[in-house]
């Protein structure tokens, strides 16, 4: 995945409270960028710019540049602190991409094709049971996002990892932990008053009258 995302810096070498508080202040958030076995880098950004992108999804699983004094670093979000009670960012984390080392990050579900889900259209409710999934894989390899094509989806069907379809070079870390890990992606289930439900008791209706005129 190439960057598209590219943001200011700069150097913070002040990291006292009241210094960070003032930053605050004046429009700036404090950040830090680590690893890839090299020193953290304290950071200051501007404030409104990493709002904006905070609100595009692929920045939370987009390998991002920043220009840091004009030193650029290849990095991806790892970590956000928002203000409990209003809409500002209070602290960022940032993780330089290694070529050599795998990472672990989560990345959104795109559900697909809920129209060719014949359970959907029978009346079956669709329950999305996780919306983001913890992958790994080379930064190179990291997707903006996982596709789940629902085709094909009936009533009491469900989709797992283990059947998820994943890119070259990526995998679920939940399933290197052991097959009772591979839990269900989505779920479609019998809702009343689906078709499936109508059918049903059709035919115990028919079944009963069929009953009464044996009787009689």
């Amino acid at each position: 995945m190439s960057s598209s995302f590219e943001m200011q810096a700069s150097v913070r070498s002040d990291l006292g409270k009241a210094h960070t508080r003032r930053l605050r202040n004046t429009g700036s958030v404090p950040a830090v960028i680590y690893g890839d076995d090299r020193e953290p880098a304290s950071i200051t950004m501007v404030h409104d710019d990493l709002m904006h992108n905070l609100e595009k999804e692929a920045f939370y699983s987009h390998i991002l540049s920043i220009d840091v004094d004009g030193t650029k670093e290849s990095v991806v979000l790892k970590d956000l602190q928002r203000h409990p009670a209003k809409a500002k960012v209070i602290h960022a984390d940032f993780l330089r991409i290694s070529s050599k080392h795998e990472m672990k990050m989560s990345v959104p579900l795109h559900f697909l094709n809920d129209d060719a889900a014949p359970g959907i259209t029978q009346g079956g409710a669709l329950n999305k049971l996780i919306s983001n999934l913890e992958v790994s894989c080379l930064a190179s390899n990291l997707p903006e996002y996982i596709e789940v094509d629902l085709t094909g989806l009936d009533l009491g069907d469900s989709i797992r990892l283990s059947q998820l379809s994943l890119p070259e070079g990526v995998s679920v870390t939940a399933l290197s932990r052991g097959d009772d890990h591979d839990q269900a992606v989505v779920t479609l289930q019998k809702t009343r008053g689906s078709k499936a439900d109508d059918d049903e008791e059709e035919g115990e209706i028919s079944g009963t009258e069929g009953e009464a005129e044996a009787e009689a």
